[in-house]
């Protein structure tokens, strides 16, 4: 029996080639993604702008895989139900996004779809604590949010194992998700720490769709 945890992989379509965009998610979803990462950024909250709720619904018949979606937008609240609408299974906000996290995470639940809290670089850990038995996923960044591409940040390790102690004394079933700067050379060390999800963009998509499969492989190790 291969003693290694579980991990799911969900590859961020950021990465992707927007102009085929829903063949982009079909070929990532062949190659063995378990989820589809949808990184909604607004130009505010973060400094980029990518999608809508309408291109989410356009991708939604290419996968049937969980659309795994990172609101990086404030306010959240105004655009989770359109998300939601749009084929949603999962919707991950910030706590700086909004000044109610709770009704936020309330809402999400409330229309059937998972809940997730995001906790950038210099967020305290002790933000997702009041409301971690009300998440399905916890995100943790391990890059500053608003580009693909980006270095791995090392200070990310420690508070992925802490925040793997916190979930595990709190006794619920919760995904330990990280993004940024994940690759083959980074990811053993943040599996390692105590992640179940890993989101990778550049390295998931790098070469074309012909070397996705062998690209998921590696990151699997």
């Amino acid at each position: 029996m291969d003693p290694r945890p579980l991990v799911r992989l969900a590859p961020s379509i950021l990465s992707a080639d927007f102009a085929r965009l829903g063949e982009e998610v079909a070929a990532i979803d062949a190659a063995g993604a378990d989820w589809i990462h949808v990184d909604v950024m607004d130009n505010h909250f973060v400094p980029n702008l990518t999608v809508g709720p309408m291109v989410v619904k356009s991708l939604r018949p290419w996968s049937s895989k969980p659309f795994d979606v990172h609101l990086m937008v404030s306010p959240a609240d105004a655009l989770v139900e359109a998300f939601a609408e749009a084929g949603a299974d999962i919707l991950s906000v910030h706590p700086e996004a909004g000044p109610h996290l709770h009704r936020t995470l309330a809402r999400i639940r409330a229309l059937g779809r998972k809940a997730g809290v995001v906790l950038n670089p210099a967020t305290p850990l002790s933000a997702v604590e009041p409301v971690l038995h009300m998440v399905d996923l916890v995100l943790v960044m391990s890059v500053n949010p608003g580009f693909g591409g980006q270095a791995f940040i090392e200070g990310a390790l420690p508070r992925i194992a802490a925040l793997r102690r916190m979930i595990d004394l709190c006794g619920r079933e919760i995904a330990l998700e990280v993004d940024g700067g994940i690759t083959p050379e980074t990811a053993p060390a943040v599996i390692a720490a105590g992640a179940s999800v890993l989101v990778a963009g550049t390295a998931a998509f790098r070469g074309g769709p012909g070397c996705y499969a062998a690209n998921l492989a590696a990151l699997r190790g």
